[in-house]
C-alpha cells in the first residue's frame, strides 16, 4: 500500500506489535521507524509526553500552539487516560502500556503502538505500527496522510531524545 513504511527494517516489519490484538483483519497497517542516537530511558519519557501534544506539525492539528520542548514531570501512562491534547481537545485513549517499552493507544478508530528497542552504544529504535479497519478506497489515503504526520511526529521525538541524552 502506498505510504504503508518508512524508516523500517524488514525484522522489524516481521514482529508481533501490542496493537495487533486489538484489530483482527485491519485494512490498513503502516509501519514507521527511526533511529534515535540515545538510550531509551531518555526516548521513554518523551513518548509519554504524547498525552500533553501530539508533536508533528503543531500548525495543522494543535491549532498552531507549539507542542512543549522541555519534559514535564508526568507520571507514568496507565491504561484508560487520554492519549493525546491536540488544539485543546483530548483525543484517544491508551489501551496498553509498558512502561519504557511500549504504548499502545487508539485515536479515531485506529489502533497505534509505539516501540522502543535498545540497540547498540546507547542507541533506540523507536517504532512506530498502526493498524485500522476502514474502507479499503480510504486505506491508501489514510496511509499517506498518517505517513506524513507520524514521520514528523517521530523525527520531532527522536530531535528532542537526542537533545536531553546529550552531555
Amino acid at each position: 500500500m502506498i505510504g504503508d513504511r518508512w524508516g523500517m527494517r524488514e525484522n522489524e516489519i516481521s514482529r508481533g506489535y501490542p496493537c495487533d490484538d486489538f484489530v483482527t483483519s485491519p485494512t490498513l497497517v503502516a509501519w514507521r521507524g527511526v533511529g534515535v542516537d540515545a538510550p531509551a530511558e531518555a526516548v521513554w519519557p518523551w513518548i509519554g509526553q504524547v498525552r500533553l501534544a501530539p508533536y508533528s506539525y503543531d500548525w495543522i492539528d494543535n491549532r498552531g500552539r507549539r507542542s512543549p520542548r522541555e519534559l514535564v514531570d508526568l507520571p507514568e501512562p496507565r491504561v484508560g487516560e487520554r492519549f493525546t491534547n491536540a488544539g485543546g481537545r483530548e483525543l484517544g485513549r491508551i489501551v496498553s502500556v509498558d512502561p519504557g517499552r511500549q504504548l499502545t493507544a487508539t485515536i479515531m478508530g485506529a489502533f497505534m503502538s509505539y516501540v522502543l528497542v535498545p540497540e547498540d552504544a546507547g542507541t533506540t529504535r523507536l517504532l512506530l505500527k498502526v493498524v485500522m479497519r476502514t474502507r479499503r478506497w480510504l486505506a491508501p489515503w489514510v496511509s499517506v496522510g498518517d505517513l506524513i504526520m507520524a514521520r514528523r511526529q517521530l523525527l520531532n521525538l527522536k530531535q528532542l531524545a537526542e537533545g536531553d541524552a546529550s552531555p
